[in-house]
C-alpha cells in the first residue's frame, strides 16, 4: 500500500521570521493562493488577531475559503499558571475558526528551567489542558514538540513523557521538532527510532538548516516512518532557515516515489518558487536545487558534449519535470560544442568544424580575455550570433550621449542624461533625469524610441550588477557590468565591459534593448 505523506508550509510563518522578509496582508494572501493551487495540504496562516495584519487574514478565509488546502492557525500552549480557558492565545485560535491548529509546547528541560522558569510538571500541566481544552472545542490539533532533539539527548525520559501527554490530551499528530537546527542526521534517525513505536498517533518533522542538514533530516524522518514534513517554500525562515520544500517535494515525488503532489503540479515547482522570491522581495538563487538557474546548467566542455548526446550524463532528472530547462553556456571552457547549439536555437545551422564556428569562438575567447562573461549574458552572446549570420538589424544610431550628475547645496544628488539618434532616418533629441546616471540613460534611451518602437514599453530593467575586473589599477579598472531585463514572458542578461562605468553601462543596456526588439521580430513573423 502507498503511504501517504502531508506537505505542511509554513511559509507565512517561519518563513516571514527570515532577516529581510516582510509580508503584507495582500503577500500573504497572493501566497496562500498560489500554495493551494500547487497542491500543498496544510498552509500555516500564524499567529491569529496577534495583530490587525493577522486578523485581517484569518478573517479573508473565512469569507473565502481555499480550494484543497487546508489553512492552520499557530499558538502556544498556555503561560505557567493560567487557564487553558482564558489564555487569549487559545482563544485566538478559536475565533480564527480553522479546522486545523497547531500550537508548539517545550520538551527541552533546559528550555523549560531556563525560559519559562517553572517545573518539569508544570509544563506537562500546560501542555495537557491547552491540547485538551483545543480539542473540546473541536479541532484537530497538531502538536509541536519545540526542541525535541535536544531535549531528548538532554533528557529522554522526560521528552518522551511530554509526547505521551499529549498524546493523551488527544493531539492527532505529534511533530518532532529540531528548533535550533544541530541535530546530527544519524541522531535523528536513531531518536525517532526509538520513539515512534511508544506513541500511537501519526508523527510530523520539523527541521531547522543551521547545520545545512534540514533537507536530509525531513528525508530521513520521512523514511522513518513520519507521515507529516513541514518547510517552507525557498528554505526561508529565522537564522538560516528551514527545511526547503522546493527540495523536499521532488525528492519524494521522483527519488522515494511518494506521489505528494500530481506530475502536472510538480511541473510548476519552478513558477511557484520564483512567485515566493518575488513576493518576498528576495533574490532567487541561481544554485537552487531543482528550481535555480543554474541548476541544470552545464558549463565545461566535455559535460556539454556529452549531455547533447544524452542528457543523463549529467543530468540526475529531466530539468522538465520540475519546470525548469537545460541550459548549456557559453565560455571558452565550453569548447565551440556549445556555440553550435546556441545557434541551433536561433535556427542556424552551424558545423562545429567550420571556418564560421572557429571564427566566432576566436571571438568568444578575445572577448572573455578583455572582462566578457557570456555564461551570465546569454541575451549578449545571442546578438554576437546574430551579427555574424548577418541576420542583425540595427535599430538606431548613437549620434553622442552626456551624462551629468549634480550635487546641490540643498544635499540631492541629481543625474542627467542627455542622448542624440538617429532612428528609422529621423533624428531624436532626449534629455531625462535619473535615479543615478544609468537610470537617467535608460529613461532618456527609451523615451527617444518609444515612438518608433511602443513594445518597449513591457520591458524593464530587473537588476544592475558591477564588478570591478582588476583591483590592482583601483579607479582606472576595467569593470563588467551585468543589466537583467525582464519582459511579461522571460528575463534576461546583457553585458558590457570598460574601463569607464558609463560606456559599459551603455553597451549593456543597449544589448538589453536591441535583444527585445529582435525578439518581437521573430515572434511576429
Amino acid at each position: 500500500m502507498k503511504r501517504k505523506i502531508y506537505l505542511y508550509d509554513t511559509t507565512l510563518r517561519d518563513g516571514a521570521q527570515a532577516e529581510g522578509i516582510s509580508y503584507s496582508l495582500k503577500d500573504k494572501i497572493r501566497i496562500a493562493k498560489k500554495l493551494d493551487e500547487f497542491g500543498i495540504q496544510f498552509i500555516e496562516g500564524g499567529w491569529p488577531y496577534s495583530s490587525p495584519k493577522e486578523k485581517e487574514f484569518f478573517d479573508y478565509f473565512k469569507r473565502h475559503k481555499l480550494k484543497k488546502a487546508k489553512l492552520v492557525s499557530f499558538g502556544s500552549t498556555i503561560y505557567p499558571k493560567t487557564s487553558a480557558q482564558k489564555d487569549k492565545n487559545l482563544l485566538s485560535l478559536l475565533r480564527a475558526e480553522t479546522e486545523y491548529v497547531t500550537i508548539f509546547g517545550k520538551t527541552w528541560d533546559f528550555h523549560i528551567k531556563e525560559v519559562l522558569k517553572t517545573s518539569l510538571d508544570e509544563n506537562l500541566r500546560m501542555i495537557y489542558d491547552s491540547i485538551s481544552f483545543l480539542k473540546k472545542k473541536k479541532r484537530i490539533v497538531f502538536y509541536d514538540a519545540e526542541h525535541f532533539f535536544d531535549g531528548y539527548k538532554s533528557n529522554p525520559e522526560y521528552s518522551l513523557k511530554t509526547l505521551k501527554v499529549a498524546e493523551e490530551a488527544g493531539a492527532d499528530t505529534l511533530i518532532f521538532c529540531d528548533t535550533n537546527g544541530g541535530t546530527l542526521t544519524s541522531e535523528l534517525r536513531e531518536i525517532i527510532k526509538e520513539v515512534k513505536d511508544k506513541v500511537s498517533v501519526s508523527l510530523g518533522i520539523h527541521t531547522h538548516n543551521d547545520c545545512g542538514l534540514a533537507v536530509a533530516n525531513s528525508i530521513i524522518a520521512i523514511e522513518e516512518g513520519c507521515s507529516q514534513v513541514q518547510g517552507t517554500f525557498n528554505g526561508y525562515g529565522e537564522r538560516c532557515g528551514n527545511a526547503d520544500l522546493t527540495i523536499i517535494i521532488p525528492i519524494l515525488k521522483l527519488k522515494l516515489n511518494i506521489d505528494v503532489i500530481s506530475e502536472e503540479n510538480l511541473k510548476k515547482l519552478t513558477e511557484i518558487s520564483h512567485f515566493i522570491s518575488e513576493v518576498s522581495n528576495t533574490k532567487h538563487m541561481d544554485n537552487h536545487p531543482f528550481v535555480g538557474r543554474s541548476a541544470f546548467a552545464h558549463k565545461g566542455g566535455v559535460h556539454i558534449n556529452a549531455v547533447v548526446k544524452n542528457p543523463r550524463a549529467y543530468e540526475h532528472i529531466e530539468p522538465k519535470l520540475v519546470g525548469n530547462q537545460r541550459r548549456l553556456l557559453v565560455s571558452e571552457l565550453s569548447g565551440k560544442t556549445s556555440i553550435v547549439v546556441a545557434a541551433k536555437e536561433l535556427s542556424y545551422e552551424l558545423e562545429k568544424k567550420s571556418p564560421k564556428a572557429k571564427k566566432i569562438y576566436r571571438l568568444l575567447q578575445k572577448l572573455e580575455k578583455e572582462g566578457f562573461q557570456f555564461e551570465v549574458a546569454d541575451a549578449s552572446f545571442k546578438l554576437i550570433l546574430e551579427r555574424e549570420f548577418k541576420k542583425y538589424k540595427k535599430f538606431f544610431q548613437l549620434l553622442g550621449f552626456r551624462v551629468i550628475i549634480e550635487k546641490r547645496e540643498d544635499g540631492n544628488l541629481i543625474s542627467e542624461a542627455t542622448i542624440k539618434l538617429k532612428v528609422q532616418g529621423k533624428l531624436r533629441y532626449t534629455v531625462s533625469e535619473g535615479n543615478g546616471p544609468v537610470n537617467a540613460l535608460d529613461n532618456a534611451l527609451r523615451e527617444a524610441l518609444l515612438e518608433f518602437y511602443p513594445v518597449l514599453s513591457s520591458m524593464h530593467l530587473s537588476d544592475f550588477k558591477v564588478r570591478v575586473l582588476d583591483e590592482e589599477k583601483g579607479t582606472a579598472a576595467k569593470v563588467r557590468v551585468l543589466i537583467e531585463s525582464q519582459d511579461e514572458e522571460e528575463s534576461w542578461t546583457t553585458i558590457g565591459v570598460s574601463e569607464n562605468i558609463i560606456e559599459a553601462s551603455w553597451t549593456a543596456l543597449v544589448d538589453s534593448v536591441e535583444y527585445k526588439l529582435l525578439k518581437e521580430i521573430k515572434k511576429n513573423k
